[in-house]
């Protein structure tokens, strides 16, 4: 019997097949204007009438006693609200509400895709699409910083913590802005796009090497072959809390860097 990979994978000429960096390189789907549409383009495309219409149904007949979808709805809503007033402040976290909502149900849902049977990708694991995410929030939370405070008013209080003087301001001031200004969009790129890359790995590994060991080598192999198995089905009930704390914390971060933006001293 010979080994076979998954679809969208290819296989090692002998042997099984290994996990690597380039089981995430899939292959093109079909062709717009002569570009390669890929799965991971086509579900974060897919997503988005997704959570519009699940929010839309469990919004369109709002009541005082509400069903279970709109009592889910509401549940889902009053969780980001409250990271956003916590962190943004009661004064201004309503205005940033759009966008946060949008930012945890978008990562969510796409985090999600990667235990869906057919689906099984999660499409932050690919950094083209957490990096721009990153970029959206880092254009947002300078922009809200500078809106307020003027150009330098933020570069202030983003390098020049309250309450230093003299010349440890030397050190401190390249470091801040470093840290604040540059720094922040990569981390929370990585941040979302190396969890959800490793994860998927993980899996992959197990079920293929769950695979592999019972269908190919047989024997006493199949011993550890469940083990394999049940390693893949462990890891897929942990992904579970990794992928919806990867969406809480994404959203997190960034109430609290709109909020230190909007604040008067850093």
């Amino acid at each position: 019997m010979t080994f076979a990979a998954p679809s969208g994978l290819a296989a090692t000429e002998r042997g099984p097949y290994i996990p690597s960096p380039s089981s995430f390189d899939l292959p093109p789907l079909f062709e717009v204007a002569g570009l390669g549409v890929t799965k991971p383009m086509v579900l974060l495309l897919l997503s988005v009438p997704l959570i519009a219409g699940v929010l839309w149904a469990a919004s369109r007949q709002a009541a005082v006693v509400p069903g279970r979808l709109q009592f889910a709805g509401e549940m889902a809503y009053g969780f980001v609200r409250n990271v956003a007033r916590d962190n943004i402040g009661s004064e201004h976290f309503l205005r940033f509400m759009p966008y946060l909502v949008s930012l945890f149900f978008i990562i969510l849902v796409n985090n999600y895709y990667g235990l869906i049977p057919v689906l099984q990708f999660p499409t932050f694991s690919r950094i083209g699409f957490t990096a721009a995410l990153a970029g959206i929030t880092w254009l947002l939370y300078n922009g809200v910083g500078v809106a307020k405070h003027g150009l330098l008013g933020y570069l202030k209080l983003q390098t020049m913590p309250a309450g230093v003087n003299g010349p440890i301001l030397i050190v401190l001031i390249p470091l801040e802005f470093f840290s604040n200004i540059i720094v922040r969009p990569f981390t929370l790129a990585l941040r979302l796009f190396a969890t959800m890359f490793a994860g998927h790995l993980l899996l992959i590994l197990f079920s293929m090497g769950a695979a592999y060991l019972i269908l190919d080598l047989g024997g006493l192999n199949i011993i550890a072959g469940f083990g394999s198995a049940i390693m893949f089905i462990l890891i897929g009930f942990l992904e579970i809390l990794v992928m919806f704390l990867q969406a809480y914390v994404f959203t997190l971060l960034t109430a609290i860097y709109v909020g230190g933006s909007l604040a008067d001293e850093h």
